[in-house]
């Protein structure tokens, strides 16, 4: 058994080559863009946006515009110029029928704007 030995273990770690680099990379933002953009919000403002360049997506809670920023940029191949973001509040609400008094869940959504020219294809 050796617990204190004054030799010390030879060990060939090489470095990662650039390739094996990019891939991890890619491969985590792969499963963050996934998890930070949650669906599209399609409402008649969110529409009337879209005509100038400018688009609104529900996002995750712990999202920042960094975040979602790498996020639309890797999931729709477009640069977006800006990201505005807006808490969706929870509201009590009552439930007609039986009296009770319930929350809906709020959230917080994302405007994003492109460069002139861009536009992201809804479906």
């Amino acid at each position: 058994m050796k617990l204190f030995s004054k030799k010390k273990e030879e060990t060939t770690n090489a470095p990662p080559t650039v390739e094996q680099d990019i891939s991890r990379a890619a491969g985590v933002l792969d499963s963050r863009a996934a998890n930070v953009l949650c669906s599209p919000r399609i409402t008649e403002k969110a529409t009337d946006l879209g005509g100038r360049s400018a688009y609104v997506f529900d996002v995750a809670p712990y999202s920042n515009k960094r975040s979602i920023m790498a996020a639309v940029r890797h999931t729709y191949n477009v640069t977006p110029r800006m990201v505005r973001i807006v808490q969706i509040p929870r509201k009590i609400r009552k439930n007609v029928r039986t009296g009770k008094s319930g929350v809906t869940r709020g959230g917080k959504k994302a405007y994003v704007y492109l460069k002139a020219g861009e536009s992201i294809t809804m479906s």
